[in-house]
C-alpha cells in the first residue's frame, strides 16, 4: 500500500476500495502511516466527503482495530443509545435504568464533555464515589447483574478512533460527516448491540447548527449501523434551547434523580420516552412505540427505574444518598419585559466553562458544583427584574457569567412560534 496514492486519490473525488481503507487503517494503528499522512487523508476527506459504503468500510475497519464485546451469559437484547450532545442533555442517566427494568441490557460506553457540551461522565462523577473507569471485565459484570452501565471506553474498544480522533481535533477536520460517522459507530458497535438509537440535535446549543446538517448526519449514521447489521434509528431532536431546566455536573444528576422519580421537566421526559420507545421496538420488546412507552413510564411510575439507578450506581462504587455539593446561588434578572425569542444556547454552555464547569483544555479540573437553572422558556413572556436564570457558582466567578447569561437570552416585543422538539425521525 503506498498512502500517497490513496490521499491523492480520494483528494481528487475518487472512492476508495474496502481493502483500500482496511491497508491504511491497519497502517495508521501500527504507525507504518504517520500522523502526517492520516492528517493529509482527514482533510480530503473533510473536503470530498465518502460515499455509503466507503464510510460503512471505514467505520468496520475502526471498529475492528480493537476488540468487540460479546455477551455469551445475557441473552436478552443489547441497546444503546447516542446522543450528538447538547446543554443540558442528561438523557442516558435516566434513560439507560429505565431500559433496564424493560428486559434490555444496555453496556453504555459514554465520554466526557466536549466544548460547550456536557460530558455524561463528568455528570457522573458528581455522584461520590462513582467510578466511570471500569475494566472490560467489572463492565460486563455489571450490565449482567444489574441490567446496564454507563462507563468510558477501554483502550481495547476502537483504538483507531481514539487516536483519529486526537488527529482530527487539531487539524481542523472534526466537522466532516463521514469521520462524524465512523468515530460514533466504531466505539457503539463494539459494545455488541442489537439496536441503536441516536438523538441528532440541531440548533444553537447543538454541535450542527443547522437543520440540514443535522439530517445529512442522521442519515449517514442509521445507514452505517444498517448496512453493518445493527438495527438503527435517529430522531432528530431541537437544541436551540437547554433540554431540562438545570445545566451543570451535579445539578443534572438532581434534575435526573427528579425524572426517575416522576418529577422531571416535561421536555426531558418526552426525548427521554421517545428514543426509549425506539429501542424497545427495535429490540422486539414491545409491538409499536405507544406500548414501548406506556412500558417505559410503567418504570418511573412504580419506582423501579429509580431503584435500578440506586442498584448501577452502587456497582460501579458510588453512593446515590451521599451529599452532592451544590455552589451560592446568583439571580440573573430580565432587563426589560417582553417575549423570550431565542437563547444562545452555545453561549450558556460557555458561561458553565466560565464558572469551572467545563474544560477550556484537557485535564482541566472540573468545579461539579457548578451551573445553572433556566427560570424561563422560548416564547415565555416575562417582566422587567424577573429572573432569566440562576447561577450556582462561587461569587469570585458569578459576576462575567451572569452577564454572558443575560446576553444569551433575547427578548423582543412581540411573541414567536415554538420550535419542535422532535423534529423527524430518520430509518
Amino acid at each position: 500500500m503506498n498512502p500517497t496514492f490513496l490521499i491523492a486519490k480520494k483528494r481528487d473525488g475518487g472512492e476508495l476500495s474496502e481493502g483500500q481503507i482496511a491497508d491504511l487503517v491497519r497502517g495508521y494503528v501500527s504507525g507504518e502511516v504517520p500522523d502526517y499522512q492520516m492528517a493529509a487523508f482527514a482533510m480530503a476527506v473533510c473536503c470530498r466527503g465518502m460515499t455509503i459504503a466507503e464510510t460503512a468500510a471505514l467505520t468496520e475497519q475502526m471498529l475492528h482495530s480493537g476488540i468487540t464485546l460479546d455477551w455469551p451469559d445475557s441473552p436478552a437484547p443489547k441497546v444503546d443509545k447516542h446522543s450528538t450532545g447538547g446543554i443540558g442533555d442528561k438523557v442516558s442517566l435516566p434513560l439507560a435504568p429505565m431500559l433496564a427494568c424493560c428486559d434490555l441490557r444496555v453496556p453504555m460506553i459514554s465520554g466526557r464533555g466536549l466544548g460547550a457540551t456536557g460530558g455524561t461522565l463528568d455528570k457522573l462523577e458528581s455522584i461520590p464515589g462513582f467510578r466511570t473507569d471500569l475494566s472490560l471485565e467489572k463492565m460486563r459484570n455489571v450490565v449482567n447483574q444489574v441490567g446496564c452501565v454507563i462507563t468510558s471506553a477501554s483502550a481495547e474498544l476502537a483504538p483507531a478512533d481514539k487516536k483519529l480522533y486526537a488527529l482530527r481535533d487539531v487539524t481542523a477536520t472534526v466537522e466532516s460527516i463521514p469521520l462524524i460517522t465512523a468515530s460514533i459507530m466504531s466505539k457503539k458497535l463494539s459494545e455488541g448491540l442489537d439496536a441503536l438509537v441516536l438523538d441528532v440535535k440541531h440548533g444553537s446549543g447543538a454541535f450542527m447548527k443547522r437543520l440540514d446538517d443535522a439530517q445529512a448526519l442522521a442519515r449517514s449514521l442509521v445507514d452505517t449501523g444498517k448496512r453493518m447489521g445493527v438495527p438503527t434509528v435517529a430522531l432528530i431532536t431541537d437544541m436551540n434551547q437547554p433540554l431540562g431546566r438545570l445545566c451543570g455536573n451535579g445539578v443534572e444528576v438532581d434534575e435526573s434523580v427528579a425524572a426517575l422519580e416522576g418529577s422531571g421537566p416535561d421536555d426531558l421526559m418526552e426525548v427521554t420516552l421517545a428514543l426509549g420507545a425506539e429501542l424497545l421496538t427495535l429490540a422486539g420488546v414491545a409491538a409499536d412505540t405507544e406500548a414501548a412507552r406506556k412500558r417505559l413510564q410503567q418504570t418511573i411510575d412504580d419506582g423501579s427505574a429509580h431503584e435500578k439507578f440506586r442498584q448501577m450506581v452502587a456497582a460501579q462504587g458510588g453512593d446515590l444518598d451521599a451529599p452532592r455539593q451544590v455552589a451560592p446561588t446568583h439571580e440573573v434578572p430580565a432587563p426589560h419585559a417582553g417575549w423570550v425569542t431565542s437563547i444562545d444556547t452555545q453561549a450558556l454552555g460557555r458561561a458553565i466553562i466560565e464558572l469551572g464547569g467545563g474544560r477550556r483544555q484537557q485535564g482541566d479540573r472540573l468545579d461539579l458544583t457548578v451551573g445553572l437553572q433556566m427560570r424561563v422558556r422560548l416564547g415565555d413572556p416575562i417582566d422587567q427584574g424577573q429572573p432569566l436564570a440562576l447561577l450556582f457558582a462561587s461569587p469570585k466567578k458569578a459576576n462575567a457569567a451572569k452577564t454572558m447569561v443575560a446576553d444569551a437570552v433575547k427578548i423582543a416585543s412581540e411573541p414567536i412560534a415554538l420550535p419542535r422538539l422532535i423534529v423527524e425521525k430518520v430509518v
